[in-house]
């Protein structure tokens, strides 16, 4: 996509970033530009008041959407590769391949079933219906998690860090039932990451931007090794 003029040029070289805190996909986008060490110029939009700017970078509206002197990245797999390729200390990519199988599967066929059980209303239908179709995706991660810490192996990776904020998604949802369920390997791998110093540190509230706020730089860390 072709990046448009204005106030969504970034200044002193340093990316914008557009996000809104509880949207899960913005959550893994600030995952993996955390991890990386990469600096943005943090803009917190509201998905109900969105403001010209960002539809002007991003016509469809969705977060994240980064902007840099170059181009602009609306999907958020591509601004977690985006990011990590540019640095990745704590090699989320690797078994990358494997990662965007688990990661396709989590947003085609569990997504649609997460978003028709938590906004049932919207959709008319049974929300039961399409909790148990999410419930079997969650139920094959506890059963994964059974032999390994991590969803492809003892240490994070993309898919993990992809995944997790939908599944902390269908949590919350309604959260006495899912802690009910005897997925004791799953609800040990959500605490774990909802517990992480990576996601405190991209869960910190921010305003909503406006033109002419001072930048507020996020989300950057110091890049860790392992």
């Amino acid at each position: 996509m072709s990046l448009h003029l204005g106030s969504n040029i970034p200044a002193g070289g340093s990316p914008v970033l557009y996000s809104f805190r509880r949207c899960p996909y913005a959550m893994r986008a600030r995952l993996a530009i955390h991890a990386a060490g990469l600096t943005l110029e943090h803009r917190e939009i509201l998905l109900r008041d969105k403001a010209p700017e960002f539809l002007a970078a991003s016509p469809k509206g969705t977060v994240p959407v980064v902007v840099t002197p170059t181009k602009v990245i609306d999907e958020s797999l591509d601004v977690m590769l985006w990011a990590l390729n540019q640095n990745d200390p704590e090699n989320w990519l690797q078994n990358r391949d494997d990662s965007l199988v688990m990661i396709a599967q989590n947003d085609g066929p569990y997504k649609q079933a997460l978003d028709r059980y938590k906004y049932a209303s919207r959709h008319d239908n049974d929300p039961d219906t399409w909790r148990a179709l999410g419930a079997e995706t969650l139920s094959r991660y506890d059963s994964i998690l059974t032999e390994t810490a991590h969803l492809l192996g003892t240490q994070p990776r993309l898919a993990d860090m992809a995944i997790f904020p939908f599944v902390r998604q269908f949590a919350n949802t309604d959260r006495g039932w899912f802690d009910a369920q005897p997925w004791p390997h799953l609800h040990r791998w959500l605490h774990t990451h909802l517990t992480s110093p990576h996601f405190a540190e991209i869960m910190v509230k921010y305003p909503k931007w406006q033109v002419g706020d001072p930048p507020a730089l996020a989300p950057s860390a110091q890049p860790r090794q392992g």
